[in-house]
């Protein structure tokens, strides 16, 4: 075993008055004292090590020789300085450290007490709004990272950008134009490291604790969730059959979070009254609205609804997007679409919270998008899910319809099944990942009482075999436990 980058550690300040001889020997026994050179490591050679320091040889031939005094190295002539294990006499505990709550900041303790829910590799039935990777064209991925690699020039190797690749952000600018109605320059689009950064910047930027925030009900817990480690009270936007109840708040919220397109996780489109009224009155109220449009491409009957951006005239809207349930998660891109006036204030922000992407992947992206590959790939991927939507749909009927009743919206890549009894939903899921399917419970997706009980199926990134399959089993998990 080697001390690899472990001695990389090592800092000499010439300046301390200490002798560097002393500073190598201090840094080193601290490193064998706490284990992270453990016995049997092989140190350096006296020469190597002076030349990666910038020394002289005797400097560290002295540091070596009063470590093997103590008995941490053994030194033997032609081979390398090895650690020994520690004399009984310098054996030390290892340091208490605060468990469980101790350990965090109150802040600390309320962002681990959310709402998540992640895939497991391999899993892919039916992990809500997650794509089909299968299908994705990494061949020309792969080609447009090599190009933008190759040819790229500083630009795109520093922390430069922080609102976003130009030429990204205008190809953005125009597709939602084109395809959700959006009015927005180019320079009005700020790339985020997926919506969830975008999310918890906003929650940040916009809201000082104990401010209100109108939030769905049910709504995305992750958007929930960012605006609670902010500080922020959330007050129940109810949704269901009939749409969003706007019945006023008491006190006015200081942001509004919605998915209008397509609600999250129920599925539904916001009627353009209920828009319209959204609109006046938050403009009353001077309050922000977050339009998540997170997955609105993918419409079944029809053409995608525009967005409500794109109709608001005097409301604050910003809108956001993610690629990941388009092209794939793990490509961490998303984007906001924000007013020219709080554009200039997010460079700061953005600096401070790290959420800029690569500048290398928002190329290839934007390469991506200007040469029709993203044209190209939704076209296809649009026939593709309505194939398997169709026959998620006739495999629940035949083996879940006793136990659930299948809410059959027209857009989004997931779909929300209720069940007809008082059942655990979370227990149901938590039986179902055992048997290797990845399904959300709906209750997961509320925060008020009361909360309705079902299961979140996404259908898109499983074919028909693996659907069969995967229903099957849960009909037969549900069976077990009911």
């Amino acid at each position: 075993m080697t001390a690899g980058y472990r001695l990389e550690t090592l800092q000499l300040d010439r300046s301390s008055g200490i002798n560097l001889d002393r500073q190598i020997y201090r840094q080193l026994r601290q490193l064998i004292e706490r284990r992270m050179l453990p016995s049997g490591t092989a140190l350096p050679s006296t020469r190597l090590l002076a030349r990666d320091l910038g020394l002289g040889r005797n400097t560290v031939i002295a540091a070596y020789e009063q470590l093997a005094l103590e008995g941490f190295l053994a030194i033997e002539r032609g081979s390398a300085p090895v650690v020994k294990g520690l004399p009984a006499s310098e054996a030390r505990p290892a340091a208490e450290s605060p468990t469980g709550d101790a350990a965090l900041s109150r802040r600390g303790r309320v962002m681990s007490e959310q709402p998540f829910h992640h895939g497991t590799p391999g899993i892919t039935a039916f992990h809500p709004g997650l794509p089909d990777a299968d299908n994705f064209p990494f061949n020309t991925w792969s080609k447009l990272l090599n190009r933008r690699a190759k040819q790229a020039r500083g630009d795109l190797f520093g922390t430069y950008h922080i609102m976003g690749y130009p030429p990204l952000c205008e190809a953005i600018a125009r597709y939602l134009t084109a395809s959700r109605g959006v009015v927005c320059a180019p320079e009005q689009v700020v790339i985020t490291n997926g919506a969830q950064a975008a999310f918890d910047l906003l929650a940040r930027l916009l809201t000082d604790p104990g401010e209100t925030v109108w939030m769905e009900e049910p709504g995305y817990y992750g958007a929930g969730a960012a605006f609670i480690a902010a500080g922020a009270r959330l007050e129940p936007l109810r949704v269901d059959d009939r749409g969003w109840d706007l019945t006023p708040l008491a006190t006015p919220p200081r942001v509004i979070f919605t998915t209008p397109s397509c609600h999250h996780p129920l599925g539904l489109t916001m009627a353009m009254a209920q828009r319209l009224n959204l609109l006046r009155m938050a403009a009353e109220w001077h309050a922000w609205v977050i339009e998540d449009d997170y997955d609105s491409e993918y419409r079944f009957q029809g053409q995608p609804i525009p967005a409500l951006q794109g109709i608001a005239r005097d409301a604050r809207v910003i809108f956001v997007g993610t690629f990941a349930k388009i092209l794939f998660p793990a490509m961490r891109l998303g984007y906001m679409v924000v007013p020219m006036d709080v554009r200039d204030r997010l460079i700061a922000a953005m600096s401070c919270s790290g959420q800029f992407a690569p500048l290398i992947t928002q190329a290839a992206l934007a390469d991506f998008i200007t040469e029709g590959h993203l044209t190209r790939h939704l076209r296809r991927m649009r026939r593709l899910y309505a194939d398997r939507r169709q026959f998620f749909m006739e495999q629940f009927d035949r083996h879940l319809k006793d136990e659930m009743e299948l809410r059959r919206t027209d857009s989004g890549i997931q779909l929300v099944g209720l069940f007809k009894d008082e059942r655990d939903d979370r227990a149901i899921a938590e039986a179902a990942k055992t048997h290797g399917i990845n399904v959300s419970s709906l209750s997961l997706q509320y925060r008020f009482e009361p909360s309705r009980k079902g299961l979140l199926f996404g259908f898109a990134a499983s074919d028909r075999r693996a659907t069969q399959r995967a229903i099957e089993k849960l009909a037969q998990v549900m069976r077990g436990l009911g």
